[in-house]
């Protein structure tokens, strides 16, 4: 007797979308794409994998992202290739490797897999999926407020409610030292009581201590200065215009002076969307400047901002929007009995389809009871009945699933009837 092989199973960290969750996350990107269409950015497509010194230089060597999370190989050649932790730096690469000067400005758009060896919780996975914009070629606060103002809309139209913007400048290269250092100085005399990752950040990386999430770490980080304090002229003027245009436009946002992101690359205007569904780890996107990324992989100076919405944590908070749900359902049941009515439904099915309605056909012969209580099962508008009676009088019945109103047309009329429904209320 042959031993039965062991059944495999996903790896630790990655997770499969199937039905109807994927149905959902068809929906979202199917939304952001709308926003982005309208705004005027285009789609960009790169590699999952690029040489690994991308990452090292633009992401920044002591950040987690690149010391302890990437998954990097070496290929047949001896070269490091890593699996991309983030998308922007892929972006500048691709832009840079296209001829571009930095003379006119891009809007580019991307969605797909990244990839960081963290610990998997909720809404967090070793392979998850981001959704991001990015602006190159500008360095005017415009850009800022603009996408700032796409991402509320896109929000909106996702359904949620909720949602909290919050903002900071985290200055330049020329301020930033100057910060970084009285960060240092500060943190000295009290880093031996913060946790391990802080103790480590305070000497190699100390702005990264004031994204700490440890409870017992707030305290002594409130009480270290704030980076406005000791921005430059430039910065200051900046992010006074980005708040400026922003209270004109009249979008809400949170001043947040602890806020910094964990890529080295960010300057300036810095922002995270957070929705208290996610409950501590409550970030749903974040994002902000990097005018200096470009000449750190060795192109010409090229502005640039743009942000990354976690789709997995994303999807969390809207899994429960009315918007995404009704998205979701069939418009149209068919149900038929007998030979002939199933011909007939078959091609009522396929009619319907062409013209863009999305219906569903049982693939068996079932009664009447049986045929709405799957429709309601899966939350169908109408039910069409397709009978042996009726067949022969050449006519069908739709049955209204929330008011349970039935009515008889003409089989000619099927078609105009339900387009005519279509973007009525079920109660109409």
């Amino acid at each position: 007797m042959t031993k039965k092989s062991e059944q495999i199973k996903s790896i630790k960290g990655t997770r499969d979308i199937l039905p109807p969750e994927s149905s959902l996350w068809l929906k979202v990107e199917e939304i952001c794409r709308g926003v982005f269409d309208v705004y005027g950015f285009q789609e960009i497509r790169t590699p999952i994998f690029e040489d690994t010194d991308l990452f090292m230089r633009s992401v920044g060597a002591h950040t987690d992202i690149v010391s302890k999370e990437m998954y990097s190989f070496k290929d047949r050649d001896g070269r490091s290739l890593t699996l991309r932790p983030e998308a922007t730096a892929s972006v500048m690469r691709a832009h840079l490797n296209s001829g571009a000067s930095g003379r006119e400005v891009k809007k580019y758009y991307y969605a797909g897999p990244m990839f960081r060896r963290e610990r998997p919780q909720k809404g967090r996975f070793r392979q998850f999926s981001q959704i991001g914009a990015e602006v190159l070629g500008s360095a005017s606060p415009s850009v800022d407020v603009e996408v700032l103002e796409m991402l509320d809309l896109l929000i909106r139209r996702s359904g949620l409610t909720g949602c909290e913007l919050l903002l900071n400048s985290v200055g330049c290269s020329a301020c930033r030292p100057s910060y970084t250092e009285a960060l240092k100085n500060n943190l000295s005399s009290v880093v031996s009581k913060m946790c391990e990752d802080c103790q480590r950040r305070a000497s190699d990386n100390p702005l990264r201590v004031l994204d700490c999430k440890v409870s017992a770490d707030q305290p002594i980080i409130e009480s270290m200065p704030k980076i406005q304090d000791y921005l430059c002229e430039e910065c200051s003027e900046h992010f006074q215009d980005v708040i400026s245009e922003l209270d004109r436009r009249g979008q809400i946002f949170k001043l947040t002076p602890r806020l910094v992101r964990g890529l080295d690359y960010y300057t300036r205007t810095t922002f995270e969307v957070t929705h208290g569904s996610l409950g501590s780890q409550n970030t749903l996107l974040g994002g902000g400047r990097y005018d200096g990324l470009s000449e750190l992989m060795g192109g010409p100076p090229i502005k640039g901002l743009g942000f990354a919405i976690g789709e997995d944590r994303f999807l969390m908070a809207v899994e429960k929007s009315q918007i995404l749900e009704s998205s979701l359902a069939p418009e149209v049941f068919i149900a038929w009995l007998g030979e002939e009515a199933r011909k007939i439904a078959h091609g009522a099915a396929r009619a319907l389809r062409v013209e863009g309605l999305y219906a569903e056909i049982s693939f068996n012969s079932i009664n009447l009871k049986k045929s709405l209580s799957a429709a309601n099962k899966i939350g169908a508008r109408w039910t069409l009945i397709f009978g042996e009676n009726e067949v022969r009088r050449g006519v069908f019945q739709i049955k209204n699933m929330k008011t349970g109103c039935q009515e008889e047309l003409l089989l000619g009329e099927l078609v105009q009837a339900l387009k005519t429904r279509q973007g009525k209320s079920d109660l109409t």
